[in-house]
């Protein structure tokens, strides 16, 4: 169900929060070099406005306005991840 583009990240954040996991972050070394980072203004105006979507789209769910099936509850679609919790 998530995107097949860069904001399937995102995505995947927004649903460890509706199921209330946490969240830790983990140092790693990377280099970047010009060839590797190279984005189009465009580009990089279209990934940002698809994250605004996808924080727009989980507000509405979260608010109950419209209910979105992506961001329904991991533990609900998937037993086994109760044992995580």
């Amino acid at each position: 169900m998530n995107s097949d583009n860069f904001v399937f990240d995102q995505e995947i954040v927004a649903q460890f929060v509706d199921a209330g996991f946490r969240i830790g972050e983990i140092p790693v070394p990377t280099r970047y070099f010009p060839q590797a980072s190279s984005c189009s203004f465009l580009a990089g105006c279209r990934y940002g406005l698809s994250i605004l979507g996808v924080l727009c789209r989980y507000s509405l769910h979260r608010t109950c306005v419209v209910k979105q099936r992506l961001f329904q509850s991991l533990l609900g679609r998937y037993s086994g991840l109760a044992s995580f919790m």
